[in-house]
């Protein structure tokens, strides 16, 4: 293992390089364009054994990974904003099929008006793509979220999203371990896909599937992807045992005694962290939970998690994406989720929603102080 000051971008593309996918069609859109760079780069360069394939869109960035996903060999693409609504179609079709495709989405804004900053528009409108969805704070996460959705995805058959904040994380410099190529060979083995496109032994890939059968089909895949958890769980337990950095679905930060609780994802959480300490000096009794999984949401552990905060009044949403003519998807996901805990227990919890950040807008401490003081707006501008 290594440590060195890397841009986040290009980390993760280190971390891709040392999964060894075999093929990479890509096609650059800013802010996700140094991620794609860093892979056609090493492909030059000799220093990864992979097809870079420089495809004229993203719908065809995405056909091309199904069809060398379905061949069986490890594939691996990036995307963001317009470029990933523009491979919408292709997702559903990755999932259902059981490919287990890995892609970096760089979060940014979608049209319009035409905007290249931050929020998680973009991946958040795939949520019922049958993808798994991990939400990284930090460069290091990043890189080790990247390493665990090989084995996850390969050991389920459901494709990974692996979602970074644009510019405010993709295009950051920070320190990071990189594990060496012997260790990341040591976790992640080779795929074994179990049902290869191979002219030796055909098999039908995509057929149409009748009323009759298209449901248990959708059955099945609502159930894999649920289950996956334990699978989830137990791909982060072995990285940790063999990384010494710890993961989960979720991450509480000072909850105990909490009486007022944030919920976010994304690099909002480091400041967060940061009002959370200065308010605590002033004897205010607040927290943070940092969701890093929200497909599947892991349900259960997250009614755990909220009934050990004994004191817990509060919850507050932070969202940096609206579902236009209703509210945050995270506010009403998590109120789904807990609806039945509160009124089974007559539970008195306020869960209130604020919408943050949208279009890149900086989400300063002030804003977090705002959402803490319970501000009778739902805008945090």
């Amino acid at each position: 293992m290594t440590q060195s000051i890397q841009e986040a971008s290009r980390a993760v593309a280190e971390a891709v390089r040392l999964c060894r996918p075999k093929v990479i069609p890509i096609y650059p859109i800013t802010p996700q364009t140094h991620n794609a760079e860093a892979m056609t780069e090493f492909a030059a360069n000799g220093l990864i054994d992979a097809k870079i394939i420089n495809v004229e869109s993203e719908h065809s960035a995405m056909s091309a990974a199904i069809g060398s996903s379905a061949t069986g060999v490890r594939t691996y693409t990036a995307s963001s904003s317009q470029g990933l609504k523009y491979m919408s179609e292709m997702l559903f079709i990755a999932a259902g099929l059981r490919l287990p495709i890995v892609m970096m989405v760089a979060n940014r804004t979608l049209s319009a008006p035409i905007n290249i900053w931050n929020d998680h528009s973009d991946s958040i409108a795939e949520r019922d793509s049958g993808w798994l969805q991990f939400y990284a704070e930090s460069t290091q996460e990043s890189v080790d979220r990247m390493i665990q959705a090989f084995k996850i995805s390969e050991k389920v058959l459901i494709p990974s999203m692996i979602c970074m904040d644009g510019f405010t994380l993709t295009h950051v410099f920070e320190n990071v371990d990189m594990p060496s190529q012997e260790e990341v060979d040591s976790f992640l083995p080779p795929l074994k896909f179990p049902f290869p496109l191979d002219p030796k032994k055909p098999v039908t890939l995509g057929s149409v599937a009748s009323p009759e059968y298209y449901m248990e089909i959708k059955q099945q895949q609502q159930d894999d992807i649920l289950s996956s958890l334990n699978t989830i769980k137990q791909v982060q337990s072995e990285f940790s045992k063999k990384f010494k950095r710890n993961y989960s679905f979720f991450e509480g930060y000072q909850t105990k005694d909490a009486e007022k609780i944030i919920v976010c994802m994304g690099t909002i959480c480091g400041t967060t962290r940061k009002v959370i300490d200065d308010l605590r000096k002033q004897g205010k009794k607040v927290g943070m939970i940092k969701i890093s999984l929200f497909r599947p949401f892991p349900r259960k552990d997250f009614q755990s998690l909220i009934s050990t905060c004994k004191k817990l009044k509060n919850l507050i949403i932070l969202d940096r994406d609206i579902s236009v003519g209703n509210k945050g998807v995270l506010f009403t996901e998590i109120r789904d989720v807990l609806f039945d805990q509160i009124s089974n227990n007559k539970q008195k919890l306020n869960v209130k929603g604020y919408i943050a950040g949208l279009g890149g807008r900086d989400v300063t401490e002030k804003h977090i102080e705002k959402a803490f003081n319970l501000q009778e707006i739902e805008w945090l501008t």
